[in-house]
């Protein structure tokens, strides 16, 4: 009616918001989101596409099990991933570097999964990709529904950094001196419980910090969170099935 002032939320006022007191436009912060969702989405997929190659085409993984060449290129493959990441930090702003190095690191990550996947059972594997998505769906949509009210998780860093440390150092001694199938249960749920963490540190930090063309560097946390965590499931579900 005429004559009646508006009601406030009569008034378009735009987007709602991702968290209380942000400043930047919401349009632009949910195209980079999208943007950063996409290529995680494309890394899995890949990951999962290698994987499958890795687990069914057997000459592959009797390659790398019963050959010292196979043996050579494993432990290369293994290193790779880390190699990379040294470039991939300096250059993830340079178009189209940034994109080569990406998929290298996705491409030797794959088939260190693949391998792993190629002597763990069916069950095992789906079990762990299951709880690994449910587990990585949830946490996202808590960490966007708790930032929108309020919640900021960046007290996390420097927990999750000691503990990752940690974690490290107990993986290094069950190399050098072996304890058993109960340490390496132990090994995978304090894993997963960390990576876990990081999925909600990294998210928040998408949410709120990472910078417009900071999305390579953002991708790679999510995507090694997803990663990191389906391996502690798949060494914690291993180990208990023994």
């Amino acid at each position: 009616m005429q004559g009646q002032p508006q009601r406030k939320d009569d008034v378009e006022t735009g987007p709602t918001p991702l968290y209380p007191t942000m400043l930047e436009s919401p349009e632009l912060r949910w195209s980079f989101i999208r943007k950063i969702y996409a290529i995680v989405t494309l890394q899995l997929l890949f990951t999962i596409a290698v994987a499958a190659v890795v687990v069914f085409v057997h000459p592959i993984s009797r390659f790398f099990a019963t050959t010292g060449a196979g043996l050579a290129l494993y432990i290369v493959l293994i290193i790779t991933p880390f190699i990379v990441l040294c470039p991939l930090y300096y250059y993830h702003q340079r178009h189209p570097l940034n994109y080569f190095l990406l998929g290298l690191f996705t491409l030797t990550l794959s088939f260190a999964v693949g391998l792993t996947c190629a002597y763990t059972s069916g069950k095992v594997i789906l079990e762990s990709a299951i709880l690994t998505t449910v587990v990585v769906v949830s946490l996202t949509l808590y960490t966007f529904w708790a930032a929108r009210r309020g919640k900021d998780f960046s007290f996390l860093g420097p927990f999750l950094f000691g503990a990752i440390i940690v974690i490290l150092l107990f993986a290094l001694i069950q190399i050098l001196f072996p304890l058993g199938r109960l340490s390496h249960m132990i090994y995978g749920g304090l894993a997963s419980i960390i990576f876990c963490g990081y999925i909600v540190y990294d998210t928040d930090n998408l949410i709120k910090r990472y910078t417009y063309d900071q999305y390579i560097w953002a991708a790679v946390s999510l995507y090694l969170d997803v990663i990191n965590l389906f391996l502690s499931l798949l060494t914690l579900f291993r180990a208990a099935g023994r």
